[in-house]
This record gives C-alpha cells, sequence and structure tokens, in this order.
C-alpha cells in the first residue's frame, strides 16, 4: 500500500491548519448571533458565491462522480445541466423574496403564509436531509483516507467530524462562507490536476483513453427514451430540476447566503457564480471517472481484487482514491486528499450551521423561549452545532455498507425533502390558498412519497406488488411536489366556488380580505 511521504503529510496538514485557523480567525464577529448566523448582512457576492459552489460540489461529487462514472457513463451530467434554469427562476424570484424581510430561518415565510404547522413541516424536513447530506460526505471522506493511512473507517469519520465541527462552532457562517471560498479553489484545483495527469499516464497516450471509453460508450448521456421508470436522460433532468430549485429556493443553507451578502445585487451575482462554476467543474470529474475506466482497462493489473470485485457488483466508488494513493507523484496526493477534505468539509460546516440556526430560530425561540437573550442564543447555537454534529457522524457510520453513495444521497435527499418544494411554491404561486388547502395538500404529498419509497422495499407486502410504484425513485420528489401543487390547487378552487355558492355567505366575506399577489 502507497503511504503519505513527508511532503503529502506537510500538505495536508498545512491545509487543515489553514482551514481551523481560518474558522478562529472569525471567531470574534460570529460571537453574537446575527453575526453566527448572518455575518451581520456584510458579505460581498464573489466570496458567497464561491462558498455556494464549495458547498454543491462536496465529496459526494468529488468521490461519487468519478465513481458513476467510472462504472456507467455520463448520465448524471443531465443534473448539473438544469443548474441555470434553477439559477435564472432563484434570482428572479427567490433571492428578491427572502431578501425584502429580516427572517432568518428560511422557513419563517411559510408560518406568514400557512401558520406554525407549515414552518415547522419543513424544518423538521430540512434537519433530515442534512443529516443523511452529512453522513454521506463523511463516508465519502473516509474511504481515500482509509486507503492513505490504513486506518479504520469509523475512526476517520469521528476525526473528521470532529474537526468540521470545531472550525464551525469557532466560525460561524462568516468563517464557514470564508473557509468554503478557500476550499472551492483547493477542490477546483485538485481536480483540474488529476484530469490532466490521467491522460499522460496513458500506456500509450492520451488516445487511447478515447478509444477505450468511445468503444465502452462512456460519454453517452444515458437513454434518451422517454419513459419514467428507468434514470434516463430525461428522468434525471427534470429530478435535477426540481431538487436545485430546492436548493436555491428552500435549503436554508443557501437562504442563509443570500442574506449574509450585503446587497440584493451581490446575493444574484453569488447564485449566478455558484451555479456557472459548479458546471465545468462536474464535467471534470465525470471526465476523470471515465479516465479511470479507459487506464485501468488498459492496465487491468493495476487494480486489486477487491476493488475489481467492487466494480463487478457496480461500487466504483472506491477507485478514485485507490489511484490518488497509487498512481499519483509524491506531494500530488497530498493535494488531492486536501480537496477531498476541502469538499467535505465545505458542505459539512454549511449543513451544520444551518441545522444549529434552525434549532434557535424555528424550535427554541418559537415554542420554548421568544424572549432569549444574545448569550442564551448563542449557548443554543454552539450547543446544537454540537448536536447535529454527533447525529451526523453517526449517520455516516450506518452508511458503510452501500452500493452508490451518490445513488443513496438522491434518494434520501427526496425522501426527507418530504414534498416541501411544493407547499413552498403553492404558497408562492397561488395567492388564495389557505390553511385547509395547504395542510390536504402536504398529507396527499407525503402520501405520494411513501408509497413511491416504500412499495420498492422489501417490507412491502408481497401480496400487494401490483401496487408497487412503477416510477424511478429519482421521481419521488417531483411526484411528491406535483401532488402537492395540484390538490392544494384544486382544493382552492373548489373552496372559492364553494364560498360563492353559499346562500347563507355574507357577501361582503366572499373574497379573501386581502389576497397576496399572484406570482
Amino acid at each position: 500500500m502507497h503511504q503519505f511521504s513527508v511532503i503529502d503529510v506537510s500538505v495536508l496538514v498545512v491545509y487543515l491548519v489553514c482551514v481551523v485557523g481560518l474558522g478562529a480567525w472569525f471567531y470574534r464577529k460570529s460571537s453574537n448571533p446575527d453575526g453566527y448566523m448572518a455575518a451581520n448582512r456584510s458579505m460581498s457576492g464573489w466570496v458567497v458565491g464561491l462558498s455556494i459552489f464549495g458547498t454543491y460540489v462536496s465529496s459526494i461529487s468529488f468521490i461519487a462522480l468519478p465513481g458513476k462514472a467510472y462504472s456507467s457513463n455520463w448520465n448524471v451530467l443531465a443534473f448539473s445541466l438544469s443548474l441555470p434554469i434553477a439559477a435564472w427562476i432563484a434570482t428572479s424570484w427567490f433571492v428578491p423574496y427572502y431578501r425584502e424581510g429580516n427572517a432568518i430561518s428560511a422557513y419563517e415565510h411559510l408560518e406568514t403564509r400557512f401558520g406554525p404547522w407549515a414552518r415547522t413541516y419543513a424544518a423538521v424536513c430540512y434537519l433530515l436531509t442534512q443529516v443523511a447530506r452529512m453522513g454521506s460526505v463523511m463516508y465519502l471522506l473516509a474511504l481515500p483516507l482509509h486507503e492513505l493511512l490504513g486506518w479504520n473507517i469509523p475512526m476517520l469519520i469521528l476525526v473528521t467530524g470532529g474537526l468540521t465541527t470545531l472550525y464551525t462552532l469557532l466560525g460561524g457562517i462568516e468563517g464557514v462562507i470564508w473557509t468554503d471560498a478557500l476550499q472551492s479553489l483547493v477542490l477546483a484545483a485538485g481536480a483540474i490536476v488529476c484530469a490532466v495527469l490521467i491522460p499522460l499516464s496513458m500506456p500509450e497516450g492520451p488516445t487511447q483513453l478515447f478509444e477505450i471509453a468511445s468503444a465502452n460508450h462512456k460519454f453517452s448521456l444515458g437513454s434518451m427514451q422517454m419513459v419514467l421508470n428507468q434514470p434516463t436522460f430525461w428522468v434525471v433532468l427534470v429530478y435535477g430540476l426540481f431538487i436545485n430549485l430546492q436548493n436555491f429556493g428552500i435549503d436554508q443553507s443557501y437562504i442563509q447566503r443570500y442574506i449574509a451578502a450585503r446587497s440584493d445585487g451581490d446575493a444574484r451575482r453569488s447564485v449566478w457564480l455558484g451555479a456557472i462554476v459548479y458546471l465545468p467543474i462536474s464535467i471534470l470529474f465525470l471526465w476523470i471517472g471515465t479516465s479511470l475506466f479507459a487506464y485501468y482497462s488498459a492496465q487491468p493489473e493495476l487494480l486489486p481484487e477487491n476493488l475489481q470485485a467492487n466494480i463487478l457488483k457496480g461500487k466504483g466508488d472506491g477507485v478514485f482514491p485507490f489511484f490518488i494513493v497509487s498512481g499519483l507523484p509524491t506531494g500530488v496526493s497530498g493535494l488531492l486528499v486536501a480537496a477531498i477534505f476541502a469538499a467535505a468539509m465545505s458542505t459539512l460546516s454549511t449543513s451544520l450551521n444551518g441545522a444549529a440556526t434552525l434549532t434557535l430560530a424555528d424550535f427554541y425561540r418559537r415554542y420554548y423561549r421568544p424572549e432569549a437573550d444574545a448569550k442564551e442564543s448563542m449557548v443554543v447555537l454552539y450547543a446544537s452545532t454540537f448536536f447535529w454534529g454527533v447525529l451526523g457522524t453517526a449517520t455516516a457510520m450506518a452508511m458503510m455498507e452501500v452500493k452508490s453513495i451518490l445513488d443513496v444521497w438522491w434518494k434520501l435527499a427526496g425522501i426527507f425533502s418530504g414534498g416541501m418544494l411544493g407547499l413552498f411554491l403553492l404558497g408562492f404561486l397561488s395567492g388564495r390558498a389557505r390553511n385547509p388547502s395547504a395542510i390536504i395538500a402536504v398529507v396527499a404529498g407525503v402520501a405520494v412519497i411513501l408509497w413511491m419509497t416504500v412499495s420498492q422495499t422489501d417490507i412491502w407486502p408481497e401480496a400487494w406488488a401490483s401496487a408497487k410504484s412503477p416510477f424511478n425513485s429519482f421521481l419521488v420528489t417531483v411526484f411528491g411536489t406535483l401532488a402537492i401543487l395540484l390538490v392544494g390547487f384544486v382544493l382552492t378552487l373548489m373552496l372559492d366556488r364553494s364560498r360563492l355558492k353559499s346562500p347563507s355567505a355574507d357577501p361582503e366575506q366572499q373574497q379573501d380580505p386581502q389576497p397576496q399577489e399572484e406570482v
């Protein structure tokens, strides 16, 4: 097994010291609630944009995208292609919507629209999604370190979870944004270096790579059939659009960045920067996976037997980490591991800060202590950051026996999001939708999500086999969202007609007193 050289260790240690040091640098600025949660609304657009990009990448992209391209093709690129559409919608409507008020929670707006239940429902869905995300990210960070250092994966998960929780506690959202910006540069540099070195390492030169990849259809974007039971290009594209709208529209991690920006213009520029930079970088990760397929197809003896067995089972997530430790020059391995750390820590710190913010704003202040002062609020923020760090670490332990982390993450994100995008869009698009319609619509959306999810598992009774969902699991979020919208609009229309036809209704009450503007 290849071991870290002194140079590799030095690169990694210097990186970790810089990250923790940068987080500690902002300790004083984050020692009050507004500084910890919103950076006193003082951040420039380019820094916030790089932090959005860093949050998007994570080790899910850094490890799982190459793994997916290695074991299949470029089908997942369809997810990234939906980003510009989602960014345009976000900058046109979502950013101004959130910045016109002073709310720090993305879900306080839902309470204003539908009541406390809507706010709590969305906050719980967000927290569950972030726990799943943190678990996926920490596990994927542990993979290459396990190959490099020989440490067991649970120990590595504990160490990385602890380090990230520490610097998130110290720096608050401003420390998170600045470290995300730094880390986005490191991970982009690491990906570029690797994408260039692999083709140059082919036994017969870069042209051999294209020959092998083309012969095995590795550049394919997947099936173009108009079917809903397979992860075709169109299914992944629609899934990506809904998930990216969810990220830009209702994800607390992104909303906090809009609020932290010093102006509306900076907030809009940050969205475009994060989206535009991620698209070519995601292509770069897929290129790395395809290059690795050609590299090891030309030299199969370089792959150990355990990796070959995993690849036959469709588990390609371990290939890129193996190449990092065995196929890169001294020093470059350290850079790539630092880049993987950068991707993971960026996402983890963002999730931790967002979860802590919601714990304070949507639960502690909302239901327990509305009058909590700054000192008490900081205690809650610190304690909840630690709590969510522990829970995310425990989730990572549970993700050690999976086929593809990318598939698992996408499925968990679809389940835990609970169709909350549908609830938000219902309130945003329909000024006449009211609480009864919203409640029934959410129940219908959750029922669709549970049916599509549970019916494809082993716990679904065999006697109900004919009632299984025929749709691909990537469509869970899509159909859950559409169910909420459809049911909400229909019920609103029915209730409006019922009020108009009621002979006992007061004519002055047949119209909503102050309907919100239709968007």
